[in-house]
C-alpha cells in the first residue's frame, strides 16, 4: 500500500515559523491539514477538517482544546493502522500546553511526530521496538 505519505511531512521549524510570521494565520491552514490528513489516513472520521477550523474560530479557540485531545486520539488510531510502536500518549500534555497557550509547542510535537509516522506509513518493513527484552 504504497500512497507517497512522505510528501506530507512538514519542516517543523517552518510550522513554528510561519504560524508566527501569519500572526496565527497559518495554524488554522495547519488545523485543517492536520485533521484531514490523519482521519483519512486512520479512516477515523470524529473530527471533521471544516467544522474544526469554525469551531476554533467561532469559539476564540476554546474548542481547540478539545480538539487537542481527540486528534491525539485520532494519531492513537493512526499510528495503530501503520503498526508503528507507540511510545507515548499525548493527550494530557497537548489539553495542558493549550490551556497556558502553548499551542505552537503542540503543534511541533504533534508535527514531529506525524514526520515520523509519514515515514513509516509507506515502508514495506514493520518496524522494530527498541526494546531488547522479548517475552519467551
Amino acid at each position: 500500500m504504497y500512497n507517497n505519505y512522505e510528501s506530507k511531512k512538514k519542516s517543523i521549524l517552518m510550522v513554528i515559523l510561519l504560524t508566527i510570521i501569519t500572526c496565527g494565520i497559518y495554524s488554522f491552514f495547519w488545523l485543517y491539514q492536520t485533521t484531514q490528513d490523519l482521519t483519512e489516513y486512520s479512516e477515523d472520521y470524529r473530527l471533521s477538517p471544516g467544522m474544526s477550523v469554525l469551531l476554533t474560530i467561532v469559539t476564540c479557540g476554546l474548542y481547540q482544546i478539545y480538539w487537542w485531545y481527540r486528534i491525539a486520539d485520532i494519531f492513537i488510531s493512526a499510528q495503530d493502522k501503520a503498526k508503528f510502536p507507540r511510545v507515548n500518549d499525548n493527550k494530557v500534555l497537548f489539553v495542558v500546553l493549550s490551556l497556558f497557550g502553548l499551542d505552537i509547542i503542540n503543534m511541533a510535537i504533534l508535527q514531529s511526530d506525524m514526520n515520523h509516522l509519514w515515514e513509516v506509513a509507506d515502508s514495506p518493513v514493520v518496524p522494530q521496538s527498541s526494546d531488547d527484552w522479548t517475552d519467551y
